[in-house]
């Protein structure tokens, strides 16, 4: 059946609402990075660019890099950012904008989608400086409230456990990456299982002027472990996207993996003096192997 404009929005050019793209504006393989200036960063290792556009948060720069074409997007923060920015790649692929039906699923299109961000560490073995590969993301926002997401079931008992602990009315998500690209990308990487945040300050245990309705909210983070067949499961670092681009990935098919420059350590209080040394070496080293 075909999908209501309502539902499936173009602009007047035929350009997927949020991210005013065509069809043939992007590549099988796309790395996003959350802040629009950091789009430049990774478009200056280019050979050529063929395509610059932006709308809002959103900046896309598509062109070649040693023959391959390849795609780098801002996404913004927060995993509302990351609904828009997964269904819509998946809108370009695998629905037809002319008749607005999705394509058959012999004929759909599995994209590489390589996060490339900053995090911050949440133990003390993990240095300020190093590039950490999610093996698992944990998501403590509401997101996947709304989606029928499946969950094996190691990622259901850590989920209920961190709900346990935290204290929280509802279920977090556990979700694994892209084993592939895992495994392509990520050598010499610290593997890691990251907490995805539904903010920067208070769920990231953060005081200002507001207290935390938690105060020990960093410890628990720090001091959690789960026990199973596959071995020790604890949580190594957190930032804000993750989780919604496994969760997303997974259900809509597509290959995601997230890159992490370590920039902060909770245990330590360090934050990297060269931040953008650490995130530019992230990227160059992403390049080189994708």
């Amino acid at each position: 059946m075909a999908i209501p404009d309502s539902e499936l929005i173009l602009n007047k050019d035929g350009s997927i609402y949020h991210l005013n793209l065509l069809p043939d504006h992007i590549s099988d393989t796309i790395i996003t990075v959350g802040d629009p200036d950091r789009v430049p960063s990774v478009s200056q290792h280019f050979d050529s660019i063929e395509t610059v556009i932006q709308k809002r948060e959103f900046v896309t720069h598509v062109g070649y890099y040693r023959g391959k074409r390849l795609t780098v997007i801002s996404t913004g923060m927060g995993t509302d950012n990351i609904d828009i920015l997964l269904n819509e790649l998946d809108a370009l692929v695998n629905i037809d904008f002319v008749t607005r039906e999705a394509r058959p699923l012999e004929e759909r299109i599995n994209l590489r989608i390589i996060r490339v961000g900053t995090s911050g560490a949440l133990q003390a073995d993990i240095p300020v400086g190093s590039h950490l590969v999610t093996e698992h993301a944990v998501g403590l926002d509401s997101l996947m409230q709304f989606y029928p997401l499946v969950e094996t079931g190691l990622e259901v008992e850590v989920a209920r456990e961190i709900q346990q602990s935290l204290q929280l009315d509802y279920r977090p998500y556990c979700v694994r990456g892209s084993d592939l690209l895992r495994e392509q990308l990520g050598a010499g990487m610290i593997p890691g299982n990251t907490l995805t945040c539904p903010g920067f300050y208070g769920p990231q245990g953060r005081v200002l002027r507001l207290d935390l309705r938690l105060p020990t909210l960093i410890q628990q983070f720090q001091q959690f472990r789960h026990q199973s067949a596959e071995g020790e499961f604890r949580l190594t670092n957190f930032e804000m996207e993750t989780a919604g681009y496994y969760a997303l990935g997974r259900m809509l098919g597509h290959e995601v993996v997230s890159l992490n420059a370590i920039v902060a350590n909770r245990a330590s209080g360090e934050f990297a003096t060269n931040s953008e040394a650490v995130i530019n070496d992230l990227i160059a080293k992403t390049l080189d192997r994708v």
